[in-house]
């Protein structure tokens, strides 16, 4: 005999936990006092439930599995709502699991009830109430299945109190973890052959890497397919890593953000292979322009995306490494030196990112503490992002090699994302040298978190880009509403104080030549260090494709284009 509990925990252990991110509260609380016999399982005690679900996001990002977040009911759960959000948006499977008030309770607004399956029904891939202890270990086992299966994403698990109170016969020993089972596949013969027609009759071809080359673990299939057929690649933010960014093949990030010359190729582009990604507005600019001269082949898991913001020719439902997998051997060899050239043609000086060589004016700009933290740990850290402008000049300056070494909330754009998410990477890679990039916005959003770093000792690096802005919302004011800066001047702590208030180790850098020597002081220090670079205020990230505008209509630098550009849109 087991209480409903301690099922929880043992089905946990059975799935091969061995982290938990949670906050305690009433009606989780025989599931807390349950734990203390479950010593295999480490339970994370956040600050904020938020963090919970952002840690286990990171956690799963970081090391493939899948991360869970435990809170209590009513205001516990409703804080997990933006972190639940995040991970759907950007598919990364976790389980949430939330106490709930006694079933003879629901439905009376009790102290702390709220229906929490319907306010997160949207956005998970499902969510489940569990009002009986009988019920707890099948609704898990299907939780983690969904959860890791098909296109990956959160679940919630609601569990009453009288569930976890209440007991029944639980053996453990006959708890197997449900096997994945496979998302739809298209093996149409027909559209296979298609396929490699329009591939090797292709002049100029872009490959478009999504996330989905990561989640699949595609990188083999993906780097062969490219080198085979010659074909450059584009990378989606979240698809930086998937292809080594050394690799001449490798064109940089596309996009709002992205290179100039990646959006001209795709916008000439006479077809375009899109490989788990889901053609969002931040990649295409408006739809009506978008690669007008292409042919589109869309590899993709989920059969929801299909055609649903860009219209293609060929689909190719399944999992990106098995369709790869299928169409590699009837790939050509060509040889498309006459493309790339082209390409590196477009590139011009605008390539030459080494911003180390620019002379110092004693201006410190949130591109030089990225490009510098880049050469000092030789692109070998993993970097977790918050949202803003230092996002977009990480994914422009450090150069990723290595899969899942760039953690960031790319659909929700979720800030306050980068310090809990960083957290639960260091769990998932405990070996692995972690870099929080956030800016001093985001970053006060989900500082509390420092007391979690700080209580669990975790070797972690901080660098908050503080330029005393909201700096992209700031961007769009200088740009496109006259320098009205309403709501975005920003008065923040001294961050290096904060940390030292934590116990910490706490930097300041104010100049250039104060940048690499904080990082290596920070990296030489065990325990988590904080660094707070106070970077040029009115900086902007360059290019950039404004809203409504093409993809090719970018603005490269401050100039009369900034209106043209803007009345366009």
């Amino acid at each position: 005999m087991r209480t409903g509990a301690q099922i929880l925990w043992e089905c946990l252990i059975g799935e091969g936990v061995k982290h938990v991110f949670g906050y305690p509260g009433g009606a989780i609380l025989p599931a807390y006092d349950a734990l203390c016999g479950y010593p295999e399982i480490h339970h994370v005690l956040v600050r904020h439930e938020q963090g919970a679900t952002h840690m286990a996001d990171g956690y799963a990002r970081a090391g493939g599995g899948v991360g869970v977040a435990m809170a209590t009911s009513g205001p516990g759960a409703t804080n997990m709502v933006t972190g639940i959000a995040t991970a759907m948006m950007d598919s990364s499977p976790i389980v949430c699991i939330t106490g709930q008030v006694g079933s003879k309770f629901l439905g009376t607004d009790a102290f702390q009830e709220t229906d929490i399956t319907g306010i997160t029904l949207p956005i998970t891939k499902h969510n489940y109430l569990v009002k009986r202890a009988e019920d707890v270990a099948p609704t898990l086992r299907a939780a983690f299945q969904l959860a890791r299966s098909g296109r990956p994403g959160p679940v919630l698990v609601d569990i009453t109190k009288d569930a976890q109170q209440s007991s029944c016969e639980f053996d453990r020993s006959a708890y197997i973890p449900m096997a994945l089972t496979e998302g739809k596949q298209n093996f149409d013969a027909d559209q296979y052959a298609t396929a490699i027609d329009m591939i090797n009759a292709s002049e100029r071809p872009v490959i478009l890497a999504g996330h989905g080359v990561l989640l699949s673990n595609a990188m083999d299939e993906l780097r062969e397919f490219a080198e085979r057929a010659s074909i450059p690649i584009a990378m989606t933010l979240l698809g930086i890593g998937g292809f080594p960014a050394s690799h001449p093949l490798n064109l940089g990030m596309m996009g709002m953000h992205g290179e100039a010359w990646v959006n001209h190729a795709i916008q000439e582009a006479d077809l375009l292979l899109a490989f788990g990604m889901r053609f969002d507005d931040r990649v295409t600019g408006t739809l009506k322009t978008y690669a007008p001269h292409a042919k589109k082949i869309h590899v993709e898991i989920d059969p929801a995306e299909i055609n649903k913001n860009v219209r293609v020719d060929i689909a190719l439902l399944g999992d990106v490494r098995q369709v790869l997998t299928r169409l590699i051997p009837d790939l050509a060899r060509e040889d498309r030196q006459r493309w790339l050239h082209y390409i590196d043609e477009l590139k011009g000086d605008s390539a030459v990112r080494d911003i180390q060589k620019l002379p110092d004016s004693g201006h410190l700009y949130a591109a030089h503490v990225i490009h510098d933290l880049w050469r000092e740990t030789n692109g070998n850290s993993i970097v977790v992002t918050d949202v803003g402008q230092h996002q977009m000049w990480e994914a422009q300056y450090y150069k990723h090699e290595q899969p899942r070494s760039l953690i960031t909330s790319g659909g929700l754009g979720t800030m306050g994302f980068a310090l809990p998410a960083a957290i639960g990477a260091k769990f998932a890679r405990p070996e692995a040298e972690i870099w929080v990039i956030a800016g001093d916005g985001g970053f006060q959003m989900t500082m509390a978190e420092l007391a979690t770093a700080a209580q669990e000792e975790l070797d972690l690096n901080i660098a908050v880009i503080n330029n005393g802005y909201l700096g992209m919302v700031r961007q769009w004011q200088e740009f496109f509403y006259d320098r009205r800066y309403s709501a975005t001047p920003l008065l923040s702590p001294d961050f290096a104080k904060l940390a030292e208030a934590f116990g910490l180790l706490g930097i300041t850098a104010r100049s250039r030549n104060q940048v690499a020597p904080a990082i290596r002081e920070a990296r030489q220090r065990r325990g988590t260090a904080l660094i707070n670079f106070m970077v040029e205020q009115e900086d902007s990230v360059f290019p950039m494709v404004p809203s409504g505008a093409a993809l090719h209509q970018m603005i490269r630098r401050p100039s009369p284009l900034v209106e043209t550009a803007a009345s366009e849109a």
